[in-house]
């Protein structure tokens, strides 16, 4: 479908499929590079960001040719189409991460808001170090300080949906990637 109505939206295809497993693929083959032949011999931790990161996290892990472990935390900070610019935690972190390297993984960054608070979260933990994977970066709107290491796709400041970012609610489940349509 190169066109789809969520709700009161319409939205038009704008990265298939194709491209978004492509991207994923060389992501994960150079995640897998930088951590192979550590001696510390703990496995990698994935921390996904929720709703949001659910199946780039799943693809991504899919890929990943290292021992590996995944944990979730779910953070709000969007209302239908806008940022409301606070970001709350819903669920927080359980796993131990004295001296891990952790992944987090994020659906798409923006203004790294969401980035910020996950990462202040996570320093009382002191984990060996912490990087920050995305599926999808919007550089021009990025202010956060922490660079974005792993960034699968970067893409304009357009309002998106699908491959896990939903719309009200709607969208996550689309295997193609869309923004909403002019006209």
């Amino acid at each position: 479908m190169s066109r789809i109505l969520l709700r009161d939206r319409a939205f038009e295809r704008v990265i298939p499929y194709s491209r978004i497993a492509d991207s994923i693929d060389e992501l994960a083959t150079r995640i897998t590079a930088d951590y192979a032949g550590r001696s510390d011999g703990e496995p990698l931790l994935f921390l996904g960001v929720l709703n949001g990161a659910f199946m780039f996290m799943a693809e991504l892990v899919r890929r990943i040719e290292l021992p590996c472990e995944v944990s979730f935390v779910r953070l709000a900070s969007y209302s239908g189409t806008k940022s409301t610019g606070a970001v709350s935690e819903l669920i927080g972190l359980a796993d131990n991460l004295h001296e891990r390297h952790v992944i987090v993984v994020e659906d798409i960054v923006e203004t790294g808001g969401s980035i910020g608070h996950v990462i202040r979260s996570l320093a009382g933990h002191e984990p060996a170090s912490v990087e920050i994977a995305t599926l999808l970066f919007k550089p021009e709107c990025y202010t956060g300080e922490k660079s974005i290491k792993y960034s699968a796709l970067s893409i304009p400041n357009d309002f998106i949906v699908g491959f896990g970012l939903d719309y009200d609610g709607l969208g996550r489940n689309l295997r193609d990637i869309y923004k909403i349509a002019q006209g």
